[in-house]
């Protein structure tokens, strides 16, 4: 089904960047990058929301925030940090304090003149209306599967402002292939309908064919569609971390060439290859997924190289709930992509992106509807703290996290363990 389409010749390249896969680079040299690039750039006057992620992604966003306060601090009109949460839970003070890099209560004092808010994606006030992705277009998208008219809504946040600033992380993405762009617009501060196309759209071409996909893919088109409706100047500072806290390289220009320069680079440096599948992953999740929600990535990402009839392990003591803002997940449980194609009509009315979010986990399978039997291509286990009948009522297996030893799964044969799980990709060669 996927149809990936080539970058514009010369895209990638219209960015600046520095930095490669080779090597990393100090906090000296980013800093003063991104001074040098903010600085040449006409800000004078004009108001900027400064976009970046949640907790949920991993780059030393203290310091590219003090960077980039350093440059438009003086210049810029206002200047508001909008949390792009997507569908994902609220970060307190303390959490945002944490993240961006002041004490808690003494935003002003670190980051003068800023205000920093969540995306609200709860509230319907929230939003600004920019048009509509015509059915037309979602057709063509889809290869036919899906036609409806999109509805395109947007934080008001950046609509308010003159300058739309993404800031943050290119990495592997089971939605869009390479996150980062204008996926910090949708999902990242988008309305709930594109969310759901956009997530239902990727669920259709499956995870494992479209994770780590750097061209244009169909989902990446949709969400630029919609982006192409924002009247602000949008533009990024794209970063592709290390395995450290370094950075291996910072992209700066128009939002689409300074994620294409990064995903260069993501491509090169967030795959590994292995030359033979595996029959068990013991993914160890890091504490910054909390819910299995997010904590999934560790699946997502180890998917493709698990052979028939294999497992992947999903280790997080400190994950005690599946969604808790999407309990709808209760409901469905998870399951692959064709039992809710083939029973549309039952499952239609759930939000397609809490659908796309339990086929993605549960993987590649197949569903009879004649004689109902669903057959899934590989097991996912949950060694987490929640309760084996949880675990049980949503279609998954059950280990208890008390009789893990990394170490001992690691001496196996026949089994990968991977650290810090979900944000490097495994693929086969």
């Amino acid at each position: 089904m996927t149809v990936v389409r080539d970058l514009p010749a010369g895209l990638a390249a219209s960015a600046a960047r520095l930095g490669d896969a080779s090597g990393v680079l100090d906090d000296d040299q980013v800093s003063a990058f991104i001074h040098e690039q903010l600085s040449a750039h006409p800000f004078d006057g004009r108001s900027v929301c400064v976009l970046v992620p949640d907790a949920t992604r991993t780059c030393p966003l203290p310091l590219l925030m003090q960077a980039v306060h350093g440059a438009l601090h003086g210049r810029a009109s206002r200047i508001t940090v909008l949390v792009a949460l997507g569908t994902h839970a609220a970060m307190g003070e303390e959490a945002l304090a944490r993240h961006l890099g002041y004490a808690p209560g003494e935003l002003e004092a670190t980051y003068p003149g800023v205000t920093v808010v969540n995306h609200e994606w709860w509230r319907p006030d929230a939003f600004a209306d920019l048009g509509t992705v015509p059915a037309a277009r979602i057709r063509e998208l889809s290869e036919g599967r899906m036609e409806l008219d999109v509805p395109v809504l947007l934080n008001r946040a950046v609509v308010e402002h003159d300058v739309a600033l993404v800031v943050g992380p290119v990495l592997p993405h089971e939605v869009v292939g390479i996150s980062g762009g204008n996926k910090y617009f949708f999902p990242g501060v988008g309305g709930q309908r594109i969310i759901d196309v956009s997530h239902w759209l990727g669920a259709l071409i499956t995870s494992a064919e479209i994770i780590g996909t750097t061209g244009t893919t169909p989902v990446r088109a949709l969400i630029d569609d919609g982006a192409a409706l924002i009247p602000a100047e949008k533009l990024a500072v794209s970063v592709v971390t290390s395995e450290g806290p370094e950075l291996h390289s910072v992209s700066f220009g128009e939002v689409r060439a300074s994620w294409a320069s990064a995903a260069e680079v993501c491509a090169a440096t967030h795959v590994t290859y292995l030359d033979a599948p595996v029959g068990r992953v013991l993914s160890l999740v890091p504490e910054m997924y909390g819910e299995i929600w997010t904590a999934a990535k560790g699946f997502y990402k180890v998917e493709p190289v698990v052979r028939d009839g294999g497992e992947v392990i999903l280790y997080a003591p400190h994950v005690t709930e599946i969604a808790s803002s999407h309990p709808e997940i209760h409901e469905v449980g998870y399951h692959c992509r064709d039992w809710f194609v083939h029973q549309w009509d039952r499952f239609s009315h759930i939000h397609w992106g809490v659908l796309a979010h339990s086929t993605h986990l549960r993987g590649a399978g197949t569903y009879d509807p004649a004689t109902g039997e669903e057959r899934l291509r590989v097991r996912v286990t949950l060694a987490t703290g929640i309760p084996e009948d949880v675990c049980r009522s949503v279609n998954l297996g059950y280990l208890d996290p008390a009789s893990v030893d990394p170490a001992a799964f690691a001496a196996e044969p026949d089994t990968l363990v991977v650290p810090r799980a979900g944000e490097m990709l495994y693929r086969l060669r």
